[in-house]
């Protein structure tokens, strides 16, 4: 039987999600890839439990996520915290998300109030829990009114089913719209949950980090190393098929040249602090109160430890700043 760190706590900052009760580790560990049914249960298991001994207590995944099997990935995240993880369940931050194809016909996909009350149930089904610490709507639905979803949301929690409300991939605009609504049933939304990282800042510009921050709420960004481009890995070649996430495409658009310019500019700022490119990346995000977790993807116990090593040093100073703001803004 599984028996936890003593010193679980002592590894890892914990951030409070804006003003919110809500606190999570500045690291989470997200199951969208090489968690579901094709994945080697054992192995998976093991770095769930080595995440949790290193202080990540946060674990996001959706309804969408596993292959071949659509929701594996929230069956295997169940089976470990009925099989080790049962005693600790109070400790943990588990987030599933309702939005993206999970079957055939209308209700299957989107946000009605239909597939956000259907959707729940299967998903605790599958994860074995009585409740999810964050249930999010993983995209804006234009065909549907937002107010039957926000609805449909706030009954998740009344129900039980949910301590906390979120958002993910909503522009600056809907999050706006979607805060009205919630503030006027009394829903408990604390979080945005978007694509962001060093070269992908589509967030910034479009102010929705200024949004959060007026209404103290918080950001949770996905996608941080831009799936492993900001990396060593990648200092001299990127591959022409690399596969990067759909909301990260325009950080190719002047070409490969330039993504290499600033991967190798960006890397000797990250030596001179004696950090690696993902440390780095992670640690810039990370510099920004109104971020209250980083979502990394992994299935490396080493990758992990490496990662939660930028927690370090999330600090920088203004000659970094303007250095990083030059590499990051020059060539867009």
């Amino acid at each position: 039987m599984f028996k936890a760190d003593d010193k679980r706590y002592e590894y890892l900052p914990m951030r409070r999600v804006g003003s919110t009760g809500l606190v999570l580790p500045v690291i989470s560990l997200g199951l969208w890839r090489n968690f579901d049914s094709n994945s080697p249960y054992y192995e998976r298991k093991q770095l769930i439990l080595h995440a949790f001994n290193r202080g990540v207590f946060s674990f996001d995944c959706a309804d969408r996520y596993g292959k071949p099997e659509v929701g594996s990935a929230e069956s295997l995240l169940g089976n470990v915290l009925k099989d080790e993880l049962r005693p600790y369940r109070d400790e943990l931050v588990i987030t599933t998300k309702v939005g993206y194809e999970t079957g055939p016909g209308p209700y299957g996909q989107m946000l009605s109030r239909k597939s956000i009350l259907q959707s729940i149930d299967r998903s605790l089904e599958r994860l074995q829990t009585d409740y999810v610490d964050i249930y999010y709507a993983h995209r804006f639905d234009s065909e549907t009114d937002l107010f039957e979803s926000v609805q449909a949301l706030d009954q998740v929690v009344r129900q039980g089913k949910a301590l906390y409300i979120g958002i993910s991939n909503f522009d600056n605009k809907q999050t706006k719209e979607a805060i009205r609504l919630f503030k006027e049933l009394g829903t408990p939304f604390t979080v945005n949950q978007v694509s962001y990282n060093m070269l992908n800042t589509t967030i910034e510009n479009d102010g929705l980090l200024d949004t959060l921050r007026k209404e103290h709420r918080g950001l949770v960004a996905y996608g941080p190393l831009a799936e492993g481009l900001l990396s060593s890995r990648y200092l001299k070649e990127i591959p022409a098929n690399f596969p990067i996430h759909h909301t990260s495409k325009q950080v190719f658009d002047k070409g490969e040249k330039n993504v290499l310019l600033k991967l190798n500019a960006l890397n000797e700022i990250a030596q001179k602090r004696n950090q690696t490119l993902s440390q780095l990346a992670l640690s810039w995000l990370l510099a920004d109160e109104v971020v209250s977790s980083v979502i990394i993807g992994t299935t490396s116990e080493a990758h992990l430890d490496d990662n939660l090593e930028a927690a370090k040093n999330m600090s920088f100073t203004e000659n970094e700043k303007i250095e990083i703001r030059k590499i990051t803004d020059l060539f867009n």
